[in-house]
């Protein structure tokens, strides 16, 4: 089957809820695979896209601690992710280092410097991972953690950290660990609180079904995909990947010449996807925006820089299918500004619905009045 870019398009803003046909946050796709958290509330936003006017959507919403449908942890990348929390055990399971090399690159590390220290990368992984097991039994701040967690690991394990002025274990290893640790954070701490959670069955080593069903997710959600893709949304290899490629489950397509695969079952709404007849103001780390193929949705190299900057990412302008600009935010007490930069020219109704866009802004900034600045 050949798939062109706008049927790609069509699908991920129908698989992804954009079009607003959920009624609540429990029933939004993208929990699927989780929803990355930063300052700024980014997870609060991207479930207001996708939620209609009248859902009230703010930062209690989206991760509200123990007992709560949602959690918030580090998984993908090291990055904290809002998660269904009864799907936090398999995340764990599925983010366990598929390989050596694999283990090196989530810990920050390099094959010399493993070899060096004279520890396997993977053993100094599961090393970890025990550490932040037996160290964090109760909510424990991060730097009270990381001196336990250091005093329980090799010498070789440390690193100099120059804000501390001492050696500790690195936050890669914290963060890489933390989810077959079986921890998650106390939502609205900073320093993060970690907090130990009741298992069903916490991983030992790669589990191929738990990374087989996370690459499906994904493909659901942002396919059609390869398995370089996936493998860079997992931060993983992409030959470890492969090796456990769930191919009987997926059906293989071609976009743009290049092979890529979508769950057997989801070729139908493929085929079928309406138009991404929408305007929404996209965060910054919305899951739209996580898809590797970032030449796909955005054909336009030279605005990668603009969206996927190393520090500092706007939100982006989603019109009828196209990024059609940036935005961001400036705050004065519960007053909110956002500038809009479109790359062209947008018709009277887009913008519009630009400023119905921006309320939705400010009802998860929690802010009374706000107005929007156009720039082109």
């Amino acid at each position: 089957m050949n798939v062109t870019r706008e049927q790609v398009i069509a699908y991920r803003v129908a698989a992804q809820g954009l079009h607003r046909d959920a009624a609540s946050v429990g029933e939004l796709a993208v929990l699927d695979i989780g929803v990355q958290e930063a300052m700024g509330h980014p997870a609060a936003l991207a479930f207001a896209a996708r939620l209609p006017a009248g859902v009230a959507v703010g930062p209690s919403d989206v991760a509200v601690g123990p007992g709560h449908r949602l959690a918030l942890a580090w998984t993908l990348r090291g990055a904290p992710h809002v998660h269904r929390r009864r799907d936090l055990d398999a995340v764990g399971r599925a983010l366990w280092p598929l390989s050596e090399p694999d283990a090196a690159g989530r810990l920050n590390e390099t094959g010399p410097s493993v070899k060096k220290a004279g520890i396997p990368a993977l053993e100094q992984y599961a090393i970890a991972v025990t550490a932040m097991r037996e160290v964090v039994t109760s909510p424990t701040a991060k730097g009270a953690a990381s001196t336990a967690v250091t005093k329980r690991i090799p010498k070789v394990m440390w690193r100099d950290c120059r804000a501390c002025k001492t050696h500790h274990v690195s936050d890669s290893a914290m963060r890489s660990a933390a989810p077959s640790a079986g921890l998650e954070i106390e939502p609205g701490t900073a320093p993060p609180v970690l907090v130990p959670r009741a298992t069903a069955k916490l991983p030992d080593g790669p589990d191929a079904k738990a990374v087989a069903a996370l690459a499906i997710g994904y493909l659901t959600l942002l396919g059609p995909a390869g398995t370089g893709d996936f493998a860079g949304y997992l931060d993983a290899r992409r030959a470890d990947v492969a090796s456990l490629w769930p191919e009987d489950e997926l059906a293989e397509v071609t976009v743009a010449g290049r092979k890529a695969w979508l769950p057997a079952g989801r070729i139908d709404a493929l085929r079928k996807a309406p138009d991404p007849d929408v305007v929404r103001l996209l965060g910054a780390f919305d899951p739209y925006l996580q898809a590797r193929d970032r030449d796909l949705i955005v054909p336009d190299k030279a605005v990668h820089k603009t969206l996927w900057p190393v520090l500092g990412r706007p939100g982006a302008l989603f019109v009828d299918g196209e990024i059609a600009g940036t935005w961001r935010t400036k705050a004065s007490g519960r007053k909110l500004a956002i500038t809009v930069e479109a790359f062209g020219p947008l018709r009277p109704s887009v913008w519009k619905q630009v400023d119905a866009e921006a309320e939705r802004v400010a009802e998860v900034r929690d802010a009374t009045d706000v107005t929007v600045k156009r720039t082109a």
